[in-house]
């Protein structure tokens, strides 16, 4: 395994893949130095991981959402994309402080807290949150496809198995490639958005009122599964073993000092990066809310009549393809990180380490049978609907990962002198409880419905 030893020999993550073939990440651990001249440096070595995390933000999944939820609720579930926000950044700081403080991520640490059987239940509760979000990708990147070159929704479902070339690449080349590509493509999603938002030109007072809370939102059923797919796609599951595993690529050091920093730069790059996150997925919902509510088209939820009527109603040629291109942008970089997450869930919870190329392809090959089987007998509407029922799902497990993270990560035993503070572990126990409750309250009201 490469350690800080290892980088002070001359051996980097390039040189290892040499002697050894292609890392797990657990090998690529503190492969990453971090330079020492500046606080300033310091904290540039530390950037990236948050960005990764901040994809789950703008998965095909949430795009399903968030366009359901402006087109028939306009601007009022813009609250909830900022709740998920605030929620997001609250967990991902205790998953950067339970991986820095203890040198484990989160599916270790579970494996080292809890009984084998509970241990597994959490590992298939993982793998299912994994896949849900990879019928997503499927599904979004087929889509994609199907907009920008006409590719029928059926092929391009089993062209995206092809995928695993772009993995395979990526990690060949180094974490730090990895990072760029998702950061790249995260500038051309922002662009085309931004294009997109000046064609669209919302009521702005109105979009600030959508970031204030309604009872609505509880109260009326519609409103609330949606608003717990949002949820789901913003604080995905795996993102939080994601990050515990990858903060710790960087070479941050053993002592108290050294853990203390490491913990503050990857809690700014978390936070940056997933309020960078938060413009692009309000984005959706406004571009939504602004095109499509109190029109005939209100209610819209499929991403093809979308990016169809854009062009119309917008009143600009270019809007369709600004659409497509992040929408398939969105595609791919929702690829890398899942696959990223993958990895680390097997690795930790059950300690089997299998090639990328070979974990991506048995994961896809479970996520393409219902999102090709959808396409075939359902097309762009039934494709939309498992989208949505894909995020829901990810919401539903969300307190399996959530519950367990905010328990280690109180401990003194477990974390030292980096437990977690009384207050802040009461702020975690209080995101955990609401999102228990509004879970009860959907199940509830599918189970009447």
């Amino acid at each position: 395994m490469l350690r800080v030893g290892d980088i002070a020999q001359g051996r980097t993550s390039a040189s290892w893949r040499r002697e050894r073939g292609d890392p797990s990440l657990s090998d690529v651990h503190r492969s990453i130095p971090v330079a020492s001249s500046s606080s300033w440096r310091r904290f540039l070595g530390f950037l990236g991981p948050g960005y990764l995390v901040a994809v789950g933000y703008m998965d095909p999944g949430n795009w399903a959402t968030s366009l359901a939820g402006g087109s028939k609720f306009g601007y009022a579930l813009l609250f909830v994309a900022l709740l998920s926000n605030v929620m997001a950044i609250i967990l991902q700081h205790l998953c950067a402080r339970l991986a820095v403080a203890t040198g484990r991520d989160l599916a270790q640490a579970c494996r080292d807290a809890y009984p084998k059987p509970v241990g597994y239940v959490l590992w298939a509760l993982a793998e299912l949150a994994i896949v849900a979000t990879d019928i997503a990708e499927v599904i979004g990147t087929a889509i994609g496809l199907n907009l920008l070159f006409g590719i029928p929704l059926e092929i391009g479902v089993v062209i995206t198995a092809l995928d695993v070339f772009l993995i395979l690449y990526l990690q060949r080349l180094g974490f730090r490639w990895i990072e760029a590509f998702i950061m790249t493509l995260l500038g051309v999603i922002a662009v085309c958005f931004l294009v997109q938002i000046v064609m669209a030109d919302p009521v702005w007072g109105d979009v600030l009122k959508g970031f204030a809370p309604t009872v609505q939102i509880v109260s009326n059923p519609d409103m609330l599964y949606l608003a717990l797919g949002i949820i789901g796609a913003t604080v995905m599951p795996h993102n939080l073993y994601l990050h515990s595993g990858i903060v710790q690529t960087r070479a941050y050091g053993d002592s108290l000092p050294e853990k203390r920093e490491a913990l503050k730069f990857a809690t700014i790059d978390s936070t940056v990066a997933l309020m960078f996150a938060l413009t692009i997925n309000a984005s959706i919902l406004i571009l939504a809310a602004a095109a499509f509510h109190g029109t005939e088209h209100e209610g819209i939820e499929e991403l093809e009549k979308a990016h169809t009527l854009l062009s119309p109603i917008l009143g600009y040629a270019i809007a369709p393809a600004l659409f497509g291109i992040a929408l398939l942008c969105c595609g791919l970089n929702s690829t890398v990180t899942a696959t990223m997450a993958g990895q680390i869930v097997m690795e930790g919870f059950l300690n089997i380490r299998l090639a990328p190329w070979l974990r991506r392809l048995i994961t896809r090959a479970i996520a393409i049978v219902p999102a090709g089987a959808v396409a075939i007998l359902y097309g762009e509407s039934g494709t939309a609907k498992l989208l949505i029922l894909s995020q829901v799902i990810l919401g539903l497990q969300l307190p399996f990962a959530v519950v367990p993270l905010v328990r280690l990560t109180a401990q003194s035993a477990k974390m030292g002198a980096l437990r977690t503070p009384r207050w802040l572990t009461a702020i975690a126990v209080l995101v955990a409880a609401i999102i228990i409750t509004l879970n009860i309250k959907v199940v509830g009201d599918l189970l009447i419905g």
